[in-house]
């Protein structure tokens, strides 16, 4: 499958990805673990009770129709997460288990700040 185009949403990277390909909201909501309505709802450009599309669930769609990650986030109006090796995340944690309990708390605290933030989609 060719690249999408640069600077559309997500409602236009569905319709691109019908074209191409053919399937139906039904389709890629299956080949990415969502539910229909899910997908109907980003071609609508509805929003739910939520702050967008999970980070899974992007990347499922990525994975699915071969897509860069970039251009399904960006379409998402999300920033692409940074990779996260199994080590990195061993090394994370012992680093969190080191600190005091209010260090940790500040820590959850900014962590949570900046996952929202690069979840806004405006």
């Amino acid at each position: 499958m060719e690249t999408p185009p640069d600077g559309i949403d997500l409602a236009q990277l569905i319709q691109w990805i019908k074209g191409a390909t053919g399937d139906t909201d039904s389709d890629i909501a299956r080949r990415i673990g969502a539910a229909p309505s899910t997908v109907n709802a980003w071609v609508h450009r509805l929003r739910g009770t939520g702050r967008g599309p999970k980070r899974e669930t992007l990347r499922a769609l990525a994975h699915a129709y071969n897509l860069p990650e970039d251009r399904v986030f960006a379409a998402a109006g999300r920033k692409t997460p940074g990779p996260l090796t199994p080590d990195q995340e061993a090394e994370l944690l012992r680093y969190f288990r080191d600190l005091t309990e209010e260090q940790q708390q500040a820590k959850l605290v900014e962590m949570r700040a900046l996952a929202q933030h690069n979840r806004a989609s405006d």
